[in-house]
């Protein structure tokens, strides 16, 4: 699906699930009870959706840690580490595949950190007032992550090489959305979060 339409068809599928579960936003935060509204395909998907949301939200703490100081956005040398690191725990999955959905992550990552940097500049009313340890707080959580990710993609490799992944993957990903009530700027890191994920290219 072209990057363009992703967003429109993410908030089409949101107003679904809405109008489906009866329920309205200011109480829409159980993941489970959305996720269990979902066929299970979609409710599989959603595992890893929910973890690249999870992960998204970490870069408001990346970006605290890093904004006003000389730590670049871009790290290539951490990024590699992080990739091979995956490739080489993918036990059972192609590890070029792994790879495309880590790399994915990082630059989802990269694309709300740098988000928010413009917004800071814009506003420095809104500039963090706390600065996160990167190290004892903020990498041990996204490790966490790496860890869950990976194990969630060998449970989905049957559902990701359907040739239905892709509407699955965006209903997935509009409930993950839906729930952690992700404004526009972590809707475009969800958005580039998802490339990688199937591994059936879409007919349509």
């Amino acid at each position: 699906m072209r990057p363009h339409r992703f967003r429109s068809v993410l908030v089409a599928a949101v107003v679904s699930v809405m109008a489906l579960s009866g329920t309205a936003p200011a109480v829409a935060h159980d993941a489970k009870t959305a996720d269990h509204a979902a066929p299970a395909s979609t409710n599989s998907l959603a595992s890893l959706t929910g973890l690249f949301t999870e992960r998204l939200l970490l870069a408001d703490k990346v970006a605290a840690a890093k904004y006003g100081t000389d730590t670049p956005i871009d790290d290539p040398v951490r990024e590699r580490q992080i990739l091979d690191d995956v490739a080489a725990r993918a036990v059972g999955l192609d590890p070029d595949v792994v790879a495309a959905v880590f790399r994915d992550q990082i630059e989802a990552n990269k694309l709300v950190q740098r988000g928010l940097y413009a917004r800071w500049d814009a506003h420095p009313d809104e500039r963090p007032t706390e600065r996160p340890d990167l190290a004892k707080e903020v990498r041990p959580a996204l490790d966490l992550i790496t860890t869950r990710l990976l194990a969630a993609l060998q449970e989905t490799a049957s559902v990701r090489d359907d040739a239905f992944c892709q509407p699955r993957l965006r209903a997935a990903a509009a409930l993950s959305a839906y729930v952690h009530r992700l404004d526009v700027l972590h809707l475009k890191g969800l958005e580039r979060a998802l490339p990688s994920v199937c591994t059936v290219a879409s007919g349509g």
